[in-house]
């Protein structure tokens, strides 16, 4: 593992049981692949009625896109915050996550950016089966 949990937490924002990624496994310039059975946690935060929608997967790939805006940051500048801004072409092809047995692959790909926003395309897999896949543009708040 290239990164654990407390290494990431180092990098986003989210600490304690709102980190929700374990680790990360590959990156590049362009691209992060990051993994977690945080699925399965009975505390996990994003629960409701004891249940973890698939819809989260959006937090989980979100995560990823933050860690990797820190680890591909330019050295000794700060990296900026992101904001959530749009989601296009989110696809869930299943409604819960908390019931997977396998380890959560989140993988998330830079399609394109600037130092105003980026865009991502990313996807959750467990297994062989993609369980969320989508696009997602953030703003980067470049007054830091």
């Amino acid at each position: 593992m290239l990164m654990n949990k407390s290494e990431i937490e180092g990098k986003i924002p989210h600490a304690g049981a709102m980190c929700l990624l374990d680790g990360v496994v590959a990156w590049d310039a362009t691209k992060i692949r990051c993994v977690t059975r945080t699925h399965q946690n009975e505390n996990n935060p994003m629960r409701a009625n004891g249940q973890l929608s698939a819809v989260c997967g959006v937090e989980y790939a979100a995560q990823a896109m933050a860690i990797h805006g820190g680890l591909t940051v330019v050295a000794g500048k700060r990296p900026q915050a992101g904001y959530l801004a749009s989601l296009r072409d989110v696809v869930c092809h299943r409604g819960r996550l908390d019931d997977l047995e396998h380890e959560l692959v989140v993988e998330a790909e830079q399609l394109m950016g600037d130092e105003t926003r980026v865009i991502y395309q990313f996807a959750l897999r467990a297994g062989e089966a993609e369980l969320l896949s989508g696009r997602a543009t953030v703003v980067l708040d470049a007054g830091g």
